[in-house]
């Protein structure tokens, strides 16, 4: 089946939907998701957005913050304008119908700001500790209300399809371009072909191929490899960011622990009861996450021990339930009291702070490709991610490239050229799905204990040959069996690893979220720029 709109957008998250809305204005929209249409990494998200909200903070102060987090890699320009657009993005919210918490302030009424590590401001706009279910479900009821919005849920993308690939003549548009995507319905087997002017990949991360990660089962980085394989450029992708705070619970998968916990005064601590953020940075438990991921890596190497804790038994047990209801109730589920005893806390992989390489208005350079979200890197976040700067870069860079898109399609006389179905090529159906699972945990595995938290050239090069045959058995696989769900996101995080593997090892320093041992300081006369691959794994 072939379906054509004006746009195509691929992820249902914050960037995807905020981007839907603002094309369906100009024209046509279909948006493709591999689940519900709430299954994304911004439903699950519970701190909040980033905005300059209160006359004791500054454009100023949020940008240097972001600049200090980011390990000399941001790209200021895109941060001053990221960080001035927010107010403006956080009021569109709000008209949509999204209930940022507030607080009494005298007689007036205000947004209860929040405070997080590497922020030297309250600046934090929250929904309690929900805030990305209260966006998510503004953003789909307002998707759900537009006539010229096509929802296509339960679909999962398996490639772009390029100018080049498939159609005989480039001449006339003189570089490659990007018609659209083959997607598989997962309720029928059957794979179409959706056609577009404009494509936007807005997939999320890839936290899946982590053994131990906060991102929900999707996150498995499907924009980030199906981009590479089109041919547009990746960069900075040895950044993986840890969240220092995954609940530590043999039940509770992936449930995250808020960074706000420890904004509002939060103290990590050993088995013993002992603080130990203070000896490794200045702001003790307010570091920027990869310092505080590092420490209590250091930590649990140096004790044996499996976990450390977060406490927040200090606070008053009331403020605890009203600020954080969300993380005490799921903490009550698993028989932990927040108001009278530690969290049990461990690092997880929760944030790719590369991707897509883009511009400003999220566009890749391949012609009517943008990527958005954690799918793409704009030079925001540098090495390491500031706190809740996330979901406010996919809201400005959303916006942004839905009124570059437009432009770029608006009057258009081509139209799409002829685009061949999908063919199977004689793949039969697997009898040996042990394979795919097989292949997904020894990926997770060895990316977990080899291309972790701290790396080394040792790691580094092991990680290098596994993924190298299992790439080859992955590809053989691919060719001979006919596409399933598993498949397509197996060859994606194998894919993304091995882009992960590749940039890890061309840094040879330390700097933000990569670590490297035999490369223990940074290097800013050799490393103070991007890494970018292209396709074939080569530097650009």
């Amino acid at each position: 089946m072939e379906i054509r709109s004006d746009f195509l957008v691929i992820g249902s998250g914050i960037a995807g939907l905020s981007f839907a809305l603002k094309a369906a204005k100009s024209g046509t929209v279909a948006l493709i998701t591999k689940r519900d249409i709430k299954e994304s990494a911004t439903f699950y998200a519970q701190g909040g957005i980033a905005s300059v909200s209160s006359k004791e903070d500054t454009f100023e102060s949020h940008i240097k913050d972001t600049l200090d987090a980011g390990a000399g890699l941001c790209n200021r320009e895109v941060a001053e304008l990221v960080v001035k657009d927010a107010p403006a993005r956080i009021q569109e919210l709000m008209e949509l119908g999204v209930k940022f918490s507030k607080r009494a302030n005298g007689a007036a009424v205000e947004l209860d700001l929040g405070k997080e590590g590497g922020h030297s401001k309250r600046r934090i706009v929250h929904a309690e500790d929900l805030t990305g279910k209260a966006v998510e479900e503004a953003l789909v009821a307002a998707i759900r209300a537009n006539p010229d919005i096509e929802v296509y849920e339960n679909h999962i993308a398996i490639d772009l399809i390029t100018h080049s690939k498939f159609v005989e003549n480039i001449e006339n548009i003189g570089s490659d371009a990007v018609w659209g995507a083959y997607a598989l319905n997962k309720s029928t087997g059957e794979v179409h072909t959706f056609l577009a002017k404009a494509t936007v990949l807005a997939t999320g991360g890839a936290g899946k191929v982590y053994l131990f990660t906060s991102n929900p089962d999707i996150a498995t980085g499907d924009g980030i490899a199906m981009a590479y394989r089109a041919g547009a450029n990746i960069a900075n992708m040895e950044f993986v960011q840890f969240h220092p705070t995954c609940l530590y619970h043999s039940k509770a998968k992936s449930f995250l622990i808020s960074e706000a916990l420890r904004g509002e005064g939060g103290v990590l601590r050993l088995k013993d009861g002992a603080g130990f953020m203070e000896k490794h940075h200045p702001m003790a438990d307010l570091a920027p996450r990869d310092i505080v991921a590092r420490a209590i890596d250091f930590e649990l190497k140096k004790s044996g021990d499996d976990c450390v804790y977060l406490d927040m038994t200090h606070k008053p047990a009331q403020f605890l339930k009203e600020r954080f209801p969300n993380i005490h109730k799921k903490c009550l589920e698993f028989g932990i009291d927040m108001t009278k005893e530690p969290i049990p806390v461990v690092p997880a992989a929760h944030y790719t702070c590369g991707g897509a390489l883009t511009d400003t208005d999220g566009a890749t350079d391949i012609k009517r490709l943008y990527a958005i979200g954690e799918a793409a890197c704009t030079g925001l976040h540098g090495a390491n991610r500031l706190a809740s700067n996330s979901l406010l870069e996919s809201l400005v860079i959303a916006n942004r490239a839905s009124i570059h898109a437009s432009a770029v399609i608006k009057g258009e006389k081509t139209g799409i050229p002829p685009i061949p179905q999908w063919e199977t090529r004689g793949a039969v159906v697997s009898d040996e799905a042990v394979v795919i699972t097989q292949n997904w945990d020894e990926i997770r595995r060895f990316m977990w204990n080899y291309v972790g938290i701290v790396r080394s050239n040792k790691r580094l090069e092991r990680a290098k040959r596994r993924i190298a045959l299992l790439k080859d058995e992955i590809n053989e696989y691919y060719w001979d069996f006919t596409i399933t769900s598993n498949l397509i996101e197996l060859r994606n995080i194998a894919t993304v690893a091995e882009l992960i593997i590749t940039s890890a090892s061309l840094r040879k320093e330390s700097r933000g979220l990569h670590y490297n041992i035999d490369y223990p300081e940074r290097d800013e006369a050799n490393f103070r720029k991007d890494t970018i691959l292209r396709l074939g794994l080569t530097p650009a």
